[in-house]
């Protein structure tokens, strides 16, 4: 019985707090409201290619529970953006309640279609208010967009099954069925200019027997698992040139994502890769900048090519979660080349094949601890779904005046499965490179850094003083154990280096010639 009285006595205290409770009693707001930002920037978008999702953070700093009676879009149904407040979508919002000295959030984003817009000659600027209440108390928050015009290259999509269009291929005269998503350009698409930036859905293919020619100053973009795909019989020519300003880098050209967002510059694996599938023939990038892919050139076939499968010169490659370039059994001259920033091999010469490489920059400072990869793995094999090595000849791997390079050690391995029908050529000449193996783990003729077949001239395991690799800035300093040591007879072939500097008076090892920083 008492404790039947407790509890009646309990109950009636819970039920007369409850009702004398002041917080949910919320009077208008005066009009004093503080914001996290007084303007709200959605950098630039594509048009028809959703934003970032950007908040705003609206505070009540009173101590009185409020209601604001209106946040609207000054715009209202019209607006190009879209709100969602308090967990609320829309673009008209009434009596919104903030408790006491409490906030709320108001998330925004926008998909523009440029041919909506007035004037556009391209670029708009696209710009909306977020007003919060009228009269005395009203406030507002900017809300601005710059919208980009761009060629947009997409698959076909079956409107009555919903297929989107894949690639059909010919190999050795075989057509082959495959799931990846894309279409071949047309005639008129193989050249890609400098007048717009281009936008690719899936992978934009180019045909047997035809070249795509991307012009100087071009911008290509790729949505996620998108990329280049270069078929049997056909060509990719880059014709970038050094640019005057190498912030703007307004002659070179630049692969990278879609998504324009600041936040997005550096993030590795947003699109898929540039893929030079076996058959496809005298490749030429020059002046590239290849950012922020999967793998940034996959380049497999034709080790015998004449004229080499790719030819890379004066281009960077940075940011890839995979590799940087991954070859398979091809063949690859690359002057004046820098990969920095892989999630596993910056360059990996694998399955055997023919690859030089002079005055190149391999170096990999990728920020996660976990890297189990070298900058630059070079092997002869293969394995197969069936857990079968397949081994080929490696019949020349050569490093001429090159840094090899990174935050792991060692920074190379020569991975060879020894088989007396193959050969594993390999050299490095007037390289700075990075190997320390205390434990002995790499041992045998192929780390005989004595033997000067195979090893000539080289130094290791000195700073090579790179400005700030993190953040791909990869100009050595006048302290770089690189200066000085590279050797004329291939300066001589490569007489400038990646920004025009004539390195021949005193080469030095690497792609760039060191600066004062």
């Amino acid at each position: 019985m008492k404790q039947a009285f407790y509890l009646i006595i309990c109950l009636s205290i819970l039920i007369t707090t409850s009702s004398c409770r002041k917080d949910l009693d919320f009077g208008p707001s005066s009009g004093n409201l503080e914001f996290s930002k007084d303007t709200i920037y959605l950098d630039t978008i594509f048009s028809n290619i959703g934003s970032s999702t950007y908040n705003l953070k609206v505070y009540n700093r009173s101590s009185n529970d409020i209601s604001i009676p209106s946040i609207r879009l000054a715009l209202g149904e019209n607006s190009e953006y879209r709100l969602n407040v308090d967990g609320m979508p829309g673009k008209v919002f009434e009596n919104v309640e903030i408790l006491a000295k409490d906030s709320m959030y108001v998330f925004i984003e926008t998909t523009i279609d440029i041919n909506n817009l007035p004037n556009t000659n391209g670029e708009f600027l696209y710009t909306d208010k977020i007003e919060f209440d009228s009269g005395a108390n009203f406030q507002e928050v900017e809300l601005v967009t710059l919208v980009q015009d761009a060629v947009f290259i997409y698959p076909d999509k079956d409107n009555t099954t919903g297929i989107i269009e894949t690639l059909t291929l010919n190999i050795g005269g075989e057509v082959v069925e495959t799931e990846i998503q894309g279409r071949y350009l047309l005639p008129s698409e193989l050249t890609f200019t400098n007048q717009k930036p281009y936008v690719v859905y899936g992978y934009a293919a180019v045909p047997n027997n035809q070249t795509l020619t991307v012009e100087a100053g071009a911008r290509v973009h790729f949505h996620a698992n998108s990329g280049l795909f270069v078929a049997e019989g056909a060509s990719l020519h880059v014709n970038g040139t050094l640019s005057s300003d190498q912030e703007l880098l307004e002659n070179e050209v630049i692969f990278e994502g879609d998504r324009l967002e600041p936040a997005f510059s550096d993030i590795p694996g947003q699109w898929g890769t540039i893929w030079l599938f076996d058959g496809s023939l005298d490749n030429i990038i020059n002046y590239a900048t290849i950012k922020n892919g999967a793998v940034g050139i996959l380049c497999e076939g034709n080790p015998d090519a004449i004229n080499n499968k790719l030819t890379i010169t004066n281009s960077q490659i940075y940011n890839s979660s995979n590799f940087g370039i991954l070859g398979r059994r091809t063949s690859i001259l690359g002057e004046n080349l820098v990969i920095n920033n892989s999630g596993q091999t910056s360059f990996a010469a694998t399955f055997g094949g023919r690859y030089n490489l002079t005055h190149c920059t391999i170096a990999n400072y990728w920020n996660n601890s976990f890297r189990q990869f070298p900058a630059l793995l070079v092997n002869n094999f293969i394995v197969d779904a069936d857990n079968v090595a397949n081994i080929t000849d490696l019949t020349e791997a050569n490093f001429n005046n090159c840094i090899i390079y990174g935050n792991d050690n060692p920074e190379f391995i020569l991975d060879e499965i020894e088989d007396p029908a193959v050969v594993f050529n390999f050299k490095f000449t007037n390289c700075l490179l990075r190997f320390d193996d205390p434990n002995n783990n790499f041992t045998g003729p192929n780390y005989d850094f004595n033997n000067p077949a195979l090893y000539q001239q080289n130094v290791f395991n000195q700073d090579p003083n790179f400005m700030d690799p993190q953040n791909n800035q990869m100009i050595i300093g006048n302290e770089s154990a690189a200066n000085g040591i590279g050797n004329l007879f291939f300066a001589n072939e490569v007489p400038e280096d990646i920004l025009g500097i004539n390195r021949q008076a005193s080469p030095d090892a690497g792609a760039y010639q060191h600066t004062d920083f």
